[in-house]
């Protein structure tokens, strides 16, 4: 059996000086259960994607992802709705799907879920063309999610503390407008989301955005459906009361924050739309949609 294992080297802390001993593992995990591993190492934002649709071509029967949520999308949306599962070595700061699906964070434990693990179907979120897996939104975390990705920036929780509170002293919020919400069966959702002012609409397909912090803890994989949580604005003050219960998965709503169940709908803002992906920012035009797809990405799972 061929895997194909996509490593990023400077995701999470780096590996990019230990990369020789994360190949030599990768191998020697691999083989251990009759895998043959072809390691790709990524030089650039788009290599993951590519070295995982060239895997498909290849007619490889596993694409591993070892880094962060942004190599995972890059990897998944190569694999999406082809058969071929994709494993996860958690390696990024966040790691917010690999949490979500309890995969092991010692590279050798997870590894050997990619080897012997079982086959579980999750859903994809298409934002305006863009596929999600994890954790997509739009407004502030949009925002942070492009300061994030700027070369040199600051990795992991306190990195992503001081991006929310830089992008919190400029944010302007906007008054979205919700239309077109359908649930799983193609029934319209009504409801108060018709317009909100928002800091930001998250849009969860797992529970977290990673780092433990929860942002829809209902949201589940493979239920057809995407948690949406507008988050209306805040004073600093109002923001740290919410702390405890973000990051103890114990957010509801409440004044200040609406969450509802959607398999698609429209999101309108009077300005062009900053979005995120998984955590990789995109820009999209006043009026976006998201949809569902259910079931359209296999990964491999503890069995």
């Amino acid at each position: 059996m061929k895997a194909t294992v996509i490593v990023n080297p400077i995701a999470g802390a780096g590996r990019t000086r230990t990369i020789g001993a994360c190949v030599d593992l990768v191998k020697s995990s691999l083989a251990n259960h009759q895998w043959e591993a072809d390691v790709k190492i990524t030089t650039g934002p788009n290599d993951a994607n590519r070295f995982a649709i060239e895997a498909v071509a290849a007619q490889s029967d596993l694409v591993v992802a070892w880094g962060g949520d942004g190599t995972v999308n890059g990897a998944a949306v190569g694999v999406v709705d082809t058969g071929i599962p994709l494993a996860i070595v958690p390696g990024g700061s966040g790691n917010g799907l690999a949490r979500d699906l309890s995969i092991p964070f010692n590279p050798a434990w997870a590894l050997t879920v990619a080897a012997t693990g079982k086959v579980r179907a999750i859903d994809a979120g298409d934002l305006h063309g863009s596929l999600f897996f994890n954790v997509a939104g739009v407004g502030l975390d949009a925002s942070i999610a492009g300061r994030l990705a700027t070369e040199g920036h600051r990795r992991g929780l306190m990195g992503y503390v001081l991006a929310t509170v830089s992008e919190l002293r400029s944010y302007e919020a906007c008054a979205y407008s919700i239309s077109k919400v359908y649930d799983a069966d193609g029934r319209a959702v009504t409801g108060d989301i018709v317009e909100h002012p928002a800091m930001f609409i998250a849009l969860a397909n797992s529970r977290q955005y990673g780092s433990g912090a929860q942002i829809a803890p209902k949201a589940l994989l493979d239920d057809g459906l995407i948690e949406v949580v507008i988050v209306e604005p805040m004073s600093g003050v109002q923001i740290a009361r919410q702390l405890p219960a973000f990051f103890g998965g114990r957010l509801q709503e409440g004044p200040g924050i609406v969450m509802r169940s959607a398999a698609s709908m429209e999101i309108s803002c009077t300005r062009p739309i900053a979005f995120h992906v998984d955590g990789e920012p995109r820009t999209g035009p006043h009026t976006i949609t998201m949809q569902t797809r259910r079931g359209a990405l296999l990964v491999k799972v503890n069995a």
